[in-house]
């Protein structure tokens, strides 16, 4: 299709070659292994287009608040069961600003196709064809772009982000490592299972609620049946659970098969925000790997037969993040420091550290290199 309009938003422009390209690979893979209900790859001219309304809009406000929402390219014959306006609308900044309002709960998305000339605003929907283009406008002057997960549950994968001048590409390879975490590997999209009870989907969303509570947190998870954790831990502890609550574990071990999605998700929600609160309070909140709530507000020590971190490798997972060697100080304050010295002495355990400003940190450790490795995520995280 053509369009009419160019661009005046230049990171669009920029960056809309490079999402084409992802969508038509991972469509075209996804079509050869026999996948269904794919969506339509977006051309770069249709990507340049939706981001560059949805750039102005954000920086509009309705009644003083600002503009969010999710906009989806697709077909309406793909959307399920949509709410169809009973003529098309306009894809303008001004139309969506005035649409804002209606639209801002999670999982509604703004509908988007075209005619061969002109994109347009069908509708809304609660339901994506697998692979779906979809651009989360999260506040003003922030663009995510992501994809519906085939077949799976909870968080979208992320694509880009353009935060004003600013963009970053995801790059997927960058979780092929042997030491990447599990956690990572998942929010790439690269090994995310279809199971709602897997626990990999379940962390996501705790990491994505104790990011959300914006007053920052550290979770470790820690190998069911160890104790070996204690020992870098201050004593007595300020908050031990016992016996360990286990209200998220109990979920993930139901039958998928004997309770409904919804049920599940309503469920799941309740018990992550659960735990995913206690993360603000101040120490760190200790789960072991089943999901087991163990204890929060915990104070992590050096364990007395370890010696004191001073290098680790942080990583972001976007194109161009080459890694780099430093002080755990220097990417964060006594939070990251903390979750690096634990990881450092237990190599079994991961940490996630969530900062008041948004940045989200994976502490985990690397076998091949013998260290401590943070990758930083909070833009997988959006």
């Amino acid at each position: 299709m053509e369009q009419t309009n160019e661009s005046t938003y230049q990171a669009a422009t920029a960056v809309a070659g490079i999402i084409e390209g992802h969508f038509i690979k991972h469509l075209a893979a996804a079509k050869e292994e026999g996948e269904e209900n794919l969506a339509t790859a977006p051309s770069a001219k249709i990507v340049e287009k939706i981001i560059d309304v949805a750039f102005w809009a954000s920086l509009r406000r309705e009644e003083g608040n600002s503009t969010r929402m999710s906009i989806a390219f697709v077909d309406p014959v793909q959307a399920g069961k949509p709410l169809l306006f009973e003529k098309p609308l306009p894809l303008s900044p001004m139309v969506l600003t005035k649409l804002a309002p209606g639209v801002e709960r999670p999982g509604v998305h703004v509908g988007v196709w075209h005619d061969g000339n002109e994109l347009y605003i069908w509708g809304t929907t609660i339901k994506l064809p697998n692979f779906c283009f979809v651009l989360d406008v999260s506040e003003p002057g922030l663009l995510v772009v992501k994809h519906r997960r085939i077949q799976g549950l909870g968080k979208f994968t992320n694509v880009a982000m353009l935060k004003g001048d600013q963009v970053k590409v995801v790059d997927e390879s960058s979780g092929y490592s042997s030491c990447s975490p599990a956690l990572l590997k998942s929010l790439l999209g690269l090994d995310s299972s279809v199971l709602w009870n897997n626990p990999e989907n379940v962390l996501i969303q705790i990491a994505v609620s104790m990011r959300a509570h914006k007053r920052g947190g550290i979770l470790l998870v820690t190998p069911a049946g160890n104790s070996s954790w204690k020992e870098s831990i201050v004593h007595p502890l300020q908050y031990p659970v016992s016996p360990a609550f286990s209200g998220v574990a109990d979920l993930i071990r139901q039958d998928s098969s004997s309770v409904s999605e919804i049920y599940w998700q309503n469920a799941l929600r309740r018990e992550v925000e659960n735990v995913s609160g206690l993360t603000a309070v101040d120490g760190a909140t200790i789960v072991n790997d089943h999901h087991e709530l163990l204890a929060f507000g915990a104070k992590i020590i050096r364990a007395n037969s370890s010696t004191p971190v001073e290098k680790i490798i942080i990583t972001e997972p976007v194109i161009g993040g080459d890694p780099a060697y430093v002080h755990p100080s220097s990417i964060g304050g006594t939070r990251h420091l903390s979750a690096a010295q634990f990881v450092h002495d237990q190599h079994d355990s991961i940490a996630l550290v969530a900062s008041q400003d948004g940045y989200f940190t994976i502490f985990s450790w690397s076998a091949t290199k013998q260290m401590v490795q943070a990758h930083r995520v909070d833009i997988l995280l959006l």
